[in-house]
Order: structure tokens, then C-alpha cells, then sequence
């Protein structure tokens, strides 16, 4: 997705962009939307898009705490039961990858699961679906939605005054994206490595 020519082109509806894109990505079970290359486009072009950026890194901020929240609540309400084998987009393997992060990371996943598409928008899900206290569950979602937000947007403007950044920016934002998605990436290069070492060890003989 071109996040540059889609802020260009909604104008004065940015903020409800930045906004619906970041809380559908955190909260609403949808991990395909490019958060990361659109806080930092957002933070590039602030300027342009006659938005100042403590406006869009708080907009930004708020939409990725309630993004959490909607997750939990729906991983505490309806746990896997929303995750199926055959699913597209909500299946039950990304459900168990991410309760294993959650699970060997604890409340820090909810701050470090906000650096990696994907897990992002699951681990509060899983933090829900563990039963994970709410009180401890709040302060860490703060915390993180604070960090990745408002850091993101914030490290967006100040590169954007750097010259090579600004007259390269379709070029690094395709870097962005890829960095973004390299611990998908590998990660599933080692499921698939696993999958095969484990169907090569014959079966055990009875």
C-alpha cells in the first residue's frame, strides 16, 4: 500500500486514517495494515498534510491503547473460539505462536509484540485469552502503545528533515516495510525448516 499517496489524497481526513488504521491493526484482528510505514510517513510529511506532530502522535497513541483494549476484551470474552485451522487470517497457529510469545515474555510482550506486524495485533488477544490480570495488563498497554506510537511518529519527523531522507522517501518507506515484516518472514522460514526436519525422523517402530 503507497501510505504516502493515500495521506496525500484523504487530506484533512488524515488524523481518521492514522487513527482507523492503527486501532483496526491493534484491536480488530486484521494484521495486514501498514502501521509502521504509515506513523513514519504521517511524521515525515506533517508538515504537508497541515497536521502538527504532537496532534497525530497523540491521535496515534490513543487509537493504538483502545486497539489493545478491544483485544483483550475479545480474547477474554471469546478466547481461541474466534481462530479456526482453515482460517485465512485468523488461524489458530498464529493464535498459539503468539500465546507462546506472550507466555515466555509476559507483560513485556505487549510493549516488544508492538515492533512486529503480526503479533502485534495478536498478543493482546492472547494476554485476554490467558486471563492475564487487567491491572497489570493496562499499564504495559500504555506503556507500548506509547513507545511504538508516539517513538514512530516522533522518528518520522525528525528524519524528515534530512534532505536524502525526504527526496528518497518511497525508497526507504519500501525498507521500512520490509524491515517491518523480516521477523514474519523468518519466522516462518523456521516453522517450515521444523516442519521438515520432523517429517524426515521416521516414526518409531512398535
Amino acid at each position: 500500500m503507497d501510505v504516502h499517496s493515500l495521506l496525500a489524497a484523504v487530506g484533512p481526513w488524515a488524523l481518521v486514517v492514522i487513527a482507523g488504521f492503527v486501532f483496526i491493526e491493534s484491536g480488530l484482528l486484521f494484521p495486514f495494515l501498514p502501521g509502521d510505514s504509515l506513523l513514519v510517513t504521517a511524521g515525515l510529511t506533517h508538515q504537508s498534510l497541515g497536521l502538527s506532530v504532537l496532534v497525530i502522535a497523540l491521535v496515534a497513541f490513543l487509537a493504538a491503547v483502545a486497539g489493545d483494549q478491544v483485544g483483550y476484551l475479545l480474547g477474554d470474552r471469546f478466547g481461541s473460539r474466534l481462530f479456526k485451522e482453515d482460517a485465512r487470517i485468523l488461524k489458530t497457529s498464529r493464535l498459539r505462536e503468539t500465546e507462546a510469545f506472550f507466555a515466555k515474555y509476559g507483560g513485556r510482550a505487549l510493549v516488544l509484540g508492538r515492533f512486529v506486524p503480526v503479533i502485534r495485533t495478536y498478543v493482546p488477544l492472547a494476554a485476554g485469552s490467558a486471563r492475564y490480570p487487567y491491572r497489570r495488563f493496562l499499564p504495559w498497554n500504555l506503556l507500548g502503545a506509547f513507545l511504538w506510537a508516539v517513538g514512530v511518529t516522533v522518528v518520522g519527523s525528525l528524519l524528515g528533515g534530512v534532505p536524502f531522507i525526504t527526496d528518497n522517501i518511497d525508497v526507504l518507506l519500501t525498507v521500512v516495510v520490509l524491515v517491518s515484516v523480516l521477523p514474519v518472514i523468518i519466522g516462518a522460514l523456521r516453522r517450515r525448516a521444523r516442519a521438515r526436519r520432523e517429517a524426515r525422523v521416521p516414526s518409531p517402530q512398535g
